[in-house]
């Protein structure tokens, strides 16, 4: 294998649980049987593969998740490798020399799973008869993984939240906290989000758990993987029933590419199994592939047939069958859909997948419903006229420009005067407007085409570009340090930021905040991995702070204004010395090159709002008060530190944006390093 292959790092691969493998230069994991009879509890999981562009892209997450301390969610359905994928975190973290403990959280009963998680004394219940150290000691200088966190009983999810913060356990029986050193990973295969809503999950847990994420996609979203899992299974199944010589044959794996796998890698492993033990010849067959997808009566007719003609067929003939009405119109709907989907949203891969162009995969989408169309009539249909008018007049078309903002920033504030909508439409534009709560959310709808334009921090423009993101920054605003801080409780210990070691800071992950956080941390010789950072909602945050649920909370105006003028709170830190705390304002490179004159007019009327808000604070605060939800004061003293004067952006500021990227990339955060230059917009 040469030097430069990406599979080059695996022959090293260190840490418990952990079988790697270059079989026939494939991407495998596989369970270490002997690790299995060292762990004796309830989880079971068996390979998996990074050959699928899906799962690279996976294996790349986790390669930058790995060595932080930061507690993970693995989400995924049943079968799909979150046991492998926890353990591939564990070997590749500081901590791989240290316990992997795997626990299911469903297999414990309410009263034996406190017990279990944290241990107990001797004659605390009935049946403790000497005493033990729960799964948290045991994994102790170590990883935990708490497999579907999702079943873990209320009032233990009180009682894990108070660990997760403490980092201490009390046995059953004992009133004597024991420290512990444990990375927690938990999995799940059920909406934790869903569950929060419906009050069966901590949302406070929730967040706390939720620091980072990875979402594993089912076998049947990742078909490159199976041929390489077939192999694998084979060649563990034909050892052990002693049958060195079977082979499958390519009408059998080409079944086996097509079937839905409802049960994922574990039914895959099943299948195989079944067809060595079964199969007559020395080549497993179709026929010898037998597999049922219960629940799943469509998806199993089209694994059936070994092609997506033969699939598509089958369907509709049992629909013909059935007197199913539109059946052209929902099939195309459900392959535009699935495709959509497919690709998280995302327009232009979805098009590619299907052999469309972006035009035409839209016009599909627009029709559906799925988004608005690009371009609408303005003026009502004419009727035809009896006999040729004089003189015709062109009916004319306005142009779309859907625009992204946030409640709380400048770009709502010019939504609210009003005035951009009409100048932009003597220029042939239709103004629409999207709410967002947060930069992410912003960059993900400029990158699947939902909006044109958008306004943000610093921080998310970064983390879109390294993903691919073909975004453009058209201008931005000067600086305004003091805009976001660190705030602490009123009657908080901590004096500066020094003193929020080991503690817990919450922020939304990839918002402007974001590089303020680092920053302020790194003045004072610290990082993220000397803190417990916790993603909440900006909603949240402060009823947390002030209940003591977190000790700091890193937030930008005018929240923080909000926040700043109650008793309860103070400021520990702003940006000043920090962060410059830009405002830049971004939108794709083709709607720039083909729209300059509603970039130019934006930037000025973006200009003009920022300078009402600012030098008329209150008037502008007593009349946008409702329409933000914050008071009035805390609007004015937001506005009052508000900078404008949109502009194209300059060498200062490109430098500046230049060192937040390197700042991520020198840890580890952003998928590549970037070039703020080469993003900048340059009007023809």
């Amino acid at each position: 294998m040469s030097k430069d292959s990406p599979l080059a790092d695996w022959s090293s691969l260190q840490g418990p649980g952990i079988r790697a493998s270059d079989r026939d230069q494939r991407r495998i994991v596989s369970f270490d049987p002997e690790a299995r009879k060292r762990c004796q509890t309830t989880i079971r999981a068996t390979a998996m593969v990074f050959q699928d562009p899906v799962s690279q892209r996976l294996r790349a997450n986790l390669d930058r998740i790995a060595p932080s301390d930061a507690t993970l969610l693995v989400i995924g359905e049943t079968g799909t490798g979150k046991e492998l994928v926890s353990r591939y975190i564990h070997a590749n973290s500081l901590r791989r020399s240290g316990p992997f403990v795997a626990v299911n959280c469903g297999a414990f009963s309410d009263t034996l799973a406190e017990a279990e998680l944290f241990g107990y004394e001797k004659g605390a219940f009935t049946g403790a008869l000497k005493t033990q150290a729960g799964w948290f000691e045991a994994a102790n200088g170590g990883t935990l993984l708490l497999d579907e966190i999702g079943d873990l009983p209320p009032t233990l999810q009180v009682k894990l939240l108070r660990v997760l913060q403490e980092r201490e356990v009390v046995r059953v029986g004992s009133r004597r906290p024991i420290p512990v050193d444990v990375r927690v990973i938990a999995a799940t295969n059920v909406d934790l989000e869903a569950a929060v809503q419906a009050k069966r999950f901590r949302e406070d847990l929730y967040f706390r758990l939720n620091v980072a994420s990875v979402r594993l996609a089912p076998l049947r979203e990742r078909p490159g993987d199976i041929p390489t899992l077939a192999d694998h299974f084979l060649d563990l199944y034909k050892e052990r029933l002693n049958r060195p010589d079977l082979t499958i044959g390519d009408e059998a794996l080409r079944r086996l590419v097509h079937c839905a796998w409802p049960g994922n890698i574990r039914q895959l492993e099943n299948t195989l199994h079944n067809a060595v033990l079964l199969a007559p010849g020395p080549v497993i067959g179709p026929d010898d592939i037998r597999q049922r997808s219960q629940g799943h009566a469509r998806a199993e007719a089209a694994a059936e047939a070994v092609d997506l003609e033969s699939a598509v067929k089958i369907l509709t003939e049992r629909a013909i069958a059935d007197g199913e009405s539109d059946i052209h119109e929902r099939v195309t709907r459900s392959v535009i859909r699935a495709a959509f989907d497919l690709a998280e949203g995302n327009q232009v891969r979805a098009a590619d997948s299907l052999g469309l162009t972006r035009n035409a995969f839209r016009t599909q989408l627009a029709h559906l419903g799925a988004i608005a169309p690009r371009r609408r009539s303005d003026a009502p249909q004419l009727p035809k006229p009896t006999q040729p008018p004089a003189i015709q007049r062109p009916i004319r078309r306005l142009t779309d420009l859907p625009i992204g903002y946030q409640k709380y920033g400048t770009s709502n504030i010019l939504k609210m005067r009003g005035a951009l909508e009409q100048r932009l439409a003597a220029h042939g534009y239709r103004v629409t407007w999207t709410e967002f709560l947060s930069g992410p959310q912003l960059m993900d709808a400029l990158d699947t085409m939902r909006v044109e334009f958008v306004a943000t921090g610093e921080a998310p423009p970064v983390f879109a570009q390294a993903a691919g993101v073909p975004l453009v920054y058209v201008g931005h605003e000067p600086p305004a340090p003091s805009g976001e801080a660190l705030l602490v409780r009123r009657d908080s210990p901590f004096q500066g930021t020094g003193d929020l070691r080991g503690r817990t800071v919450a922020l939304h992950k990839g918002s402007n905040v974001h590089y303020f956080l680092l920053r302020a941390l790194q003045a004072q010789g610290l990082s993220f991995d000397d803190i417990q950072p916790v993603h909440m909602r900006p909603s949240d945050a402060l009823e947390a702070l002030v209940d003591g649920r977190i000790d700091a909370w890193a937030i930008w105006d005018p929240l923080l204004s909000s926040a700043q003028i109650r008793s309860d709170t103070r400021v520990l830190t702003d940006g000043h010395g920090l962060v410059p705390n830009h405002q830049f304002y971004l939108t794709n490179q083709s709607f720039a090159d083909r729209n300059p004159e509603a970039v130019a007019i934006l930037l000025e009327e973006l200009g003009k709002a920022g300078e009402y808000a600012a030098l008329h604070a209150a008037e502008a605060a007593r009349s946008m008060t409702r329409a933000f939800g914050i008071e009035a004061s805390a609007l004015e003293l937001a506005f009052s530190r508000l900078t404008y004067g949109a502009k194209p952006l300059d060498d200062r500021t490109v430098r500046q944006q230049q060192g937040v990227a390197d700042s991520f990339h020198a840890l580890g955060m952003l998928r590549s390093s970037i070039s703020v230059r080469d993003a900048v917009w340059m009007r023809a």
